[in-house]
């Protein structure tokens, strides 16, 4: 089983056409935006070059390297980056709603206790992060393999 598990890593590097260093490190592009989204610290119009940076930072690497799998690639980097948006959002929870940290409402409100209700609110906004996370990876995967295909972006 060990030999099988072993034989995986370097297709998995092959189809990912880029190293897993690599893969963190376009993940890592992204955090800074949100960071500076949830202290606050950017207007709008930068909060919108921080969102869109990193995915066409993303995509040139993809394109440059001539990777196997743009969507397989980005996937990955987006999946790498959900998880980073997951805890960098937990991590700054309480600067990034001060005082008034959001509760459930509804029909829901006041039937959790407090610490319940934050583990709920926490457990979906971790989930929400990674699919985020993924799918902005999949559109920029699937934005990549489309311009892969086209004949003078794939000539050197």
């Amino acid at each position: 089983m060990n030999e099988k598990l072993a034989d995986r890593g370097p297709t998995l590097l092959r189809r990912l056409g880029l190293s897993p260093l690599a893969v963190a490190a376009l993940a890592l592009l992204a955090v800074p935006r949100v960071i500076a989204h949830d202290l606050g610290l950017v207007d709008p119009g930068f909060n919108l070059v921080l969102v869109f940076a990193p995915p066409l930072v993303w995509l040139v690497v993809v394109l440059a390297r001539r990777v196997p799998s743009p969507l397989t690639t980005l996937s990955a980097v987006g999946l790498g980056y959900g998880v980073l948006l997951a805890i960098t959002h937990q991590l700054l929870w309480g600067e990034a709603f001060g005082g008034d940290v959001p509760t459930l409402g509804g029909s829901l409100a006041g039937t959790l206790s407090p610490g319940w209700e934050e583990v709920v609110l926490r457990g979906f906004a971790c989930v929400s992060s990674v699919v985020t996370g993924f799918l902005v990876g999949v559109v920029t995967g699937v934005v990549a393999w489309g311009l892969a295909t086209v004949p003078a972006l794939t000539r050197r």
